[in-house]
């Protein structure tokens, strides 16, 4: 009896002991350990996501969609809950089309609480893989940019990453109005991944939608212009601007060769040369097209007439320079509007040696070279323009015919857009508005009076009437304009004689232009001159513009032609 007692005694010693020992555990864990205890369980069973903003769309002037986000579903998984990584990595890349192999060690990477799976996938897919339910596998609904045009105004467009970020054009140069501000959520969870509660703590601030003065079916056939003019001369690239002269508004700005938005990673793996609209971003020695310059300012200036007249020999020499026509001819005499007419070199540098280096320069300023248009597209090249003190003897011979100078066609664009609006420019832009926000009013100067602007109006026709530039003839409108054609400088210092830029530059109708347009054709081959390469593209692509636009034609004696 004795010894049963003692054991008994024994046994709640036991208890007593073990019962103090896990009370002090507990009392331990709660004054001491309860403040990480609780921070380790929010861990395991709460999740920080960010919920992302919607991006907005952009569309061109008519309502037309060139980008969009469509639903999509990024999945991702917590290590941590996961007890079988190689199963759920097999039963993930079956339902996804992705290689288990590669899932595999980010599943068994257990001191992160969060890995991306896939980024953006497909959300038929995504159900499979739901309905089978695998724990500490998340699903987080996302966007992903598509750009339904494909490669029309690709260029002008750009490209948003996979972070929906703008990489390049307007996706780029409006990525704070088009992207928005991201939110977040709290998710609970059970010990078993399943979702409780989702607490919303940051709300979502969607991208505005930008509606541009691009539109898609002008762009579509300009576009098919370059590509068969590229492929017709068998030329480097080919560039062109439509311009709306009373506005501003760019309808068009296109180059060849060009890409589809929807492989922008796979195209920038080609280089940046695919990439960048070479409209804005690149420059070019204008030749001919230049000359507007020059005799606007001597007309301004009035220090002639469009009838004055001058004996012009075939050949000037300026300093060391020897400047000369492009065709061989007798001395002749010309008047100002019969040296534009005909392009001649002579007649422009004896109307420049008028204005003399200070003026002139103003003049080049004035109309917008030397300096950025401010169209709103990120990268544009402000052009390289001498100062009047860097000018050497010979820069007077070289810059009033185009060469020593270097230019956009954006520029040109506009400044050809100021002489069919009446001697103003106006600042050229792609953006019509953004939504929400007022409509921005375009930056404008004058750069010649009106008088002026219709002079010179006049002597462009007679370059498509009677000059170098007939087949810029568009039956039923008079079309003022001027081709260029202009040597590219080769690494000697000099001028290559087989690379050139054929141009042609004009608008129409000539009595109220309503489209201007700029064609560049970047070494040509079996023809250089931009009467013969580029011309004819403009004439197709304006033509085009007018009859889609609805514009009454204003020469009823050329309408049959």
């Amino acid at each position: 009896m004795r010894k049963a007692n003692r054991r008994l005694r024994l046994l709640v010693a036991v208890f007593a002991v073990v019962f103090f020992a896990a009370f002090a555990r507990v009392a331990w864990l709660q004054a001491v350990k309860a403040q990480a205890l609780d921070r380790l369980a929010d861990n395991q069973h709460r999740e920080e996501l960010d919920v992302k903003a919607r991006r907005g769309t952009i569309f061109d002037r008519l309502g037309v969609q060139l980008a969009f986000g469509e639903p999509a579903i990024t999945v991702y998984a917590n290590p941590k809950q996961i007890t079988n990584p190689r199963e759920t990595a097999i039963a993930v890349g079956e339902a996804l089309e992705l290689d288990p192999g590669k899932l595999y060690p980010l599943l068994t990477d257990r001191s992160r609480g969060f890995v991306y799976l896939a980024r953006k996938a497909d959300p038929e897919k995504v159900e499979a893989l739901k309905s089978q339910e695998l724990v500490g596998i998340g699903f987080q609904p996302e966007e992903r940019r598509v750009y339904p045009q494909r490669a029309v105004a690709s260029e002008v467009v750009g490209y948003a990453g996979t972070e929906n970020h703008g990489l390049s054009g307007i996706e780029l140069q409006l990525d704070g109005e088009l992207a928005g501000k991201d939110g977040s959520k709290t998710i609970v969870r059970d010990p078993f991944g399943r979702t409780i509660d989702v607490v919303q703590s940051d709300p979502v601030q969607n991208g505005r939608d930008v509606y541009l003065t691009i539109d898609h079916t002008i762009q579509n056939q300009v576009e098919r212009v370059l590509r068969r003019t590229k492929s017709r001369w068998g030329a480097q690239s080919a560039s062109a601007v439509v311009l709306d002269p009373r506005t501003g508004g760019i309808l068009a700005l296109a180059v060849d060769p060009g890409f589809d938005a929807n492989m922008y990673p796979t195209v920038a793996r080609w280089g940046e040369d695919r990439l960048r609209n070479r409209a804005i971003t690149d420059t070019y020695e204008p030749g001919s097209t230049f000359k507007v310059v020059t005799v606007g300012g001597v007309l301004e200036s009035n220090i002639v007439s469009p009838s004055t007249k001058f004996r012009l020999p075939y050949e000037l020499p300026i300093a060391d320079r020897i400047i000369h026509d492009a065709e061989p001819r007798g001395t002749q005499t010309m008047t100002v509007s019969q040296i534009l007419s005909r392009s001649s070199n002579v007649g422009v540098v004896t109307l420049a040696l008028q204005l003399q280096r200070a003026r002139l320069s103003q003049w080049i300023r004035r109309f917008g070279f030397g300096r950025k248009t401010g169209v709103d597209y990120p990268g544009e090249s402000p052009g390289i323009v001498l100062r009047p003190d860097d000018w050497s003897g010979s820069t007077i011979g070289n810059v009033p015919i185009g060469q020593g100078i270097a230019v956009t066609p954006m520029q040109m664009a506009a400044a050809y857009g100021a002489i069919a609006n009446d001697g103003v420019w106006l600042q050229p832009h792609l953006v019509d508005r953004v939504e929400g926000r007022a409509r921005a009013k375009p930056k404008q100067h004058r750069v010649l009076s009106e008088r002026t602007s219709r002079q010179l109006t006049r002597m462009l026709r007679g370059v498509v009437e009677e000059g170098s530039g007939t087949y810029a003839h568009i039956p039923g409108y008079r079309v003022a304009g001027k081709t260029g054609t202009a040597a590219k400088p080769d690494s000697s210092g000099g001028y290559s004689d087989t690379r050139y830029v054929a141009s042609f530059v004009g608008f129409a109708p000539a009595s109220r232009p309503e489209a201007v347009v700029l064609v560049a054709v970047d070494e040509p081959r079996g023809a250089i001159w931009g009467g013969t390469v580029a011309a004819p593209a403009f004439a197709e692509i304006t033509q085009f513009v007018l009859q889609y636009l609805e514009v009454p034609p204003d020469d009823r004696s050329s309408a049959d032609d």
